[in-house]
């Protein structure tokens, strides 16, 4: 169970609650101010997603559907090998028509045909694409590619680990936020 500060109230007995319908959350006494403690299981709310991976490395891609697999996450896992690939898979073009709108997209900035830094750009300009989280998960930790991307309104970049249990403690972590914690919009919204 996680525990959520809730705040004061008048009732001295428990309260039960259904939140959104899904899991339960119980209030109970947290001190003698009468402040009470709301403890929600998380586990029961969490949504598989649609996740984009653009990354032409075929090891890195290994990597990240092991260490997706590991940690349990349900998310469905599209890989894109280049950047035209990954904006045909987000614009639905071509043979992608049918993909599904990711919830989150994981994205490498050193990319064939077009760069990681060009996706980032397209994306957060397209107004059918912008509110869909970009992380920039890359090796470069260039001061002037961390500047562009937030400029360019990444949601996020991160360092990729050399070591598998790092790299799984940082997917661990995306997964945490942004599939638990994080209100994403509805897709196609």
């Amino acid at each position: 169970m996680d525990a959520v500060y809730v705040g004061v109230r008048s009732n001295p007995r428990p309260t039960l609650l259904q939140v959104r319908g899904q899991g339960e959350a119980h209030c109970f006494p947290a001190g003698s101010f009468r402040s009470y403690v709301m403890t929600v299981d998380l586990s029961k709310h969490r949504q598989p997603g649609d996740i984009l991976l653009v990354e032409d490395n075929p090891s890195d891609v290994y990597l990240t559907e092991e260490a997706l697999r590991s940690i349990g996450l349900t998310s469905r896992l599209h890989v894109a090998y280049d950047g035209i690939q990954a904006m045909a898979f987000l614009r639905r073009e071509g043979m992608h028509a049918e993909a599904p709108r990711p919830d989150l997209v994981l994205l490498d900035l050193n990319l064939p045909r077009k760069d990681g830094r060009r996706v980032l750009e397209e994306v957060k300009e397209d107004p059918e694409l912008r509110r869909i989280p970009v992380i920039v998960l890359t090796t470069s930790n260039a001061p002037s590619d961390i500047v562009k991307c937030y400029d360019l309104h990444a949601n996020c970049y991160i360092v990729k680990p050399v070591d598998f249990d790092r790299f799984e403690t940082v997917i661990r972590a995306i997964e945490d936020f942004w599939f638990r914690f994080v209100t994403l919009p509805e897709p196609d919204s």
